[in-house]
């Protein structure tokens, strides 16, 4: 049986383990390149599991071989944006696939506020449920 012990939010590979180190970040993106995976660095502040689309920190890096230097980009997002998610995508370009093989969070903010369930009663005794992030209840920017 698997839990979330730290109660964190759980999006990608390796998401129920405690945070990857430099070394241990390093070692999959070897992985990815090895394969022949394009990888980018994305973030975002509202981390809700139905948004797909985080914003990216640079370009994909398709012609890149070196993980140090891809690395150094996931150092220069987290300076950046040290209180947002950040997350490493590799995409196969590979004819049949196309789509992203590896993803997994590099860094997250200090305090991280959750998920509410709402419910709402609706005709005909139906019940909707929505996920709503506690981190959309401040605007975009001040979340952290």
């Amino acid at each position: 049986m698997m839990s979330n012990h730290g109660k964190r939010l759980t999006q990608g590979q390796f998401s129920f383990l405690p945070d990857l180190s430099d070394a241990q970040i390093t070692t999959q993106i070897k992985y990815a390149l090895k394969n022949g995976w394009a990888v980018n660095v994305e973030y975002t502040d509202d981390p809700h599991p139905r948004n797909t689309y985080w914003e990216m920190y640079g370009m994909p890096m398709f012609d890149l071989k070196d993980p140090a230097g891809i690395l150094m980009e996931i150092n220069a997002c987290r300076k950046t944006f040290p209180g947002h998610y950040i997350r490493v995508t590799a995409f196969d370009a590979t004819r049949g696939w196309e789509t992203p093989r590896m993803s997994f969070i590099v860094n997250r903010p200090e305090h991280e506020p959750g998920f509410g369930l709402v419910r709402q009663e609706v005709g005909g005794r139906n019940i909707r449920y929505t996920v709503r992030s506690y981190a959309a209840d401040r605007p975009e920017g001040e979340r952290y």
